[in-house]
């Protein structure tokens, strides 16, 4: 039996917990099925790998931790992984999900040795902040993509989508509902405006009327990444962000879900779990788990040890049945899901000092680089850079930390490199 620490609770609190916890999480296997398409990898197989990957990182999370946290793949971390990496980066899924096992060793390694809590201390909290705040920007340009509530522009790189258009209708509509949904707090308010969202593009003609059914036989349970490009620094170059992101989205989710249940001792191996979880992605076929920030919800309802995971381990294992009818899940139903996480992630600008310019500049350089560049790698390389080179032009280059300088010339020299045509 799974232990707890305190806050004795039965297996009926930890069952509904974890049935809470499921439906407010489950929308990620449309969602991020979604997002992995446009890297290439068909709507199905992304579902498949999304299920697996939340049903083992959860398993991981329950059996290992204890703790009631619950591990899917990270939005935000989804997007880099498809756009910057993959999209842009000109690597192919699988070289893709070659970045993606590089990185979560990195992660693993900080999660087993003490250079996690250095690189911590080390990186600027608001170099940190301007990041989740640049991934809420481009998670939502996505979804207003998706949504065609923005399309490339004629005399403009973007502009408004046809207002009269059924597609953009049915995306307002539904995102209307979506907002509605959560600043009411009604529970399971993704899935339940996703499922609205679906019936909606039905009545407006938007829908694919008929999805794909399931063949077991077909499936990819495990892939291979490709480490063909390894040798090459813009494989590394890839790696880095990724590594960055994990480690330090991790960190603060982890923490601050633990000191709701007042259990900070269970930190170093729920970090770890995270650490395993992430690793098991590369071979899964899907961009890294996170602690998901809708844990929130299956510990306010109860969960106070890994048996909640566990239960959401198993209902994430039944919705394998179930993929025939996500697949007619249409893109104005996922598109307000996108919004609605990006302004939940640009709130973290609150925690950066704008009065301190010396720390605005460079994180204002990562806020607009990353959704105007397109790439969370571009946006972050250039705060990165600017930080350094502010604090020595205003003579507090002690301020400065190893890592921080070491960061800003590898990404320096990347740029570099690609200005040469290497």
């Amino acid at each position: 039996m799974l232990n707890q620490h305190s806050g004795q609770s039965s297996w009926k609190n930890e069952i509904v917990a974890g049935m809470i916890g499921y439906f407010t999480t489950v929308y990620i296997v449309a969602v991020n099925s979604q997002i992995l398409e446009s890297a290439g990898l068909p709507l199905q197989s992304g579902m498949t790998a999304t299920i697996l990957a939340s049903a083992v990182g959860c398993l991981i999370m329950a059996l290992y931790a204890k703790a009631p946290m619950i591990l899917i793949p990270g939005m935000g971390i989804n997007a880099l992984f498809a756009y910057s990496i993959v999209e842009s980066g000109g690597f192919s899924f699988q070289e893709g999900l070659g970045v993606v096992t590089a990185a979560s060793a990195i992660f693993l390694l900080t999660a087993f040795t003490k250079l996690g809590e250095w690189l911590k201390h080390a990186i600027p909290e608001s170099l940190k902040h301007a990041i989740t705040v640049g991934l809420g920007l481009f998670l939502t340009l996505i979804g207003l993509e998706k949504g065609g509530l923005v399309v490339k522009g004629e005399h403009s790189l973007i502009q408004l989508g046809n207002p009269s258009s059924a597609l953009v209708i049915t995306s307002l509509i539904t995102l209307f509902i979506a907002i509605l949904l959560f600043v009411r707090n009604v529970p399971g308010n993704f899935l339940i405006s996703m499922l609205i969202g679906t019936l909606i593009a039905k009545f407006t003609g938007v829908l694919n009327p008929q999805g794909s059914s399931l063949e077991l036989s077909d499936q990819h349970w495990i892939m291979l990444p490709s480490f063909n490009e390894i040798g090459d620094f813009r494989f590394w170059m890839a790696v880095f962000p990724l590594a960055i992101v994990l480690i330090f989205e991790n960190m603060g989710l982890i923490h601050g879900q633990l000191g709701m249940l007042n259990q900070e001792e269970k930190f170093k191996k729920s970090y770890q779990a995270t650490a395993f979880s992430a690793l098991f992605c590369g071979f899964l076929g899907t961009s890294p788990t996170v602690s998901s920030a809708e844990s929130a919800a299956s510990i306010a309802s109860g969960a106070k040890s890994g048996r909640a995971a566990l239960v959401t381990a198993l209902l994430f294992l039944g919705t394998l049945f179930i993929i025939p009818w996500i697949t007619m899940v249409p893109s104005t139903a996922i598109s307000p899901i996108l919004i609605i996480v990006g302004a939940l992630m640009v709130q973290n600008i609150k925690h950066i000092p704008l009065v301190n310019l010396a720390e605005a500049m460079p994180a204002f350089l990562i806020i607009v680089m990353i959704p105007f560049t397109y790439s969370i790698a571009d946006g972050m390389a250039f705060g990165f850079i600017a930080y350094p080179l502010v604090k020595f032009a205003i003579g507090k280059q002690k301020e400065l930390s190893v890592p921080v300088v070491c960061i800003a010339m590898v990404f320096l020299v990347e740029f570099i490199m690609r200005s040469l045509g290497h």
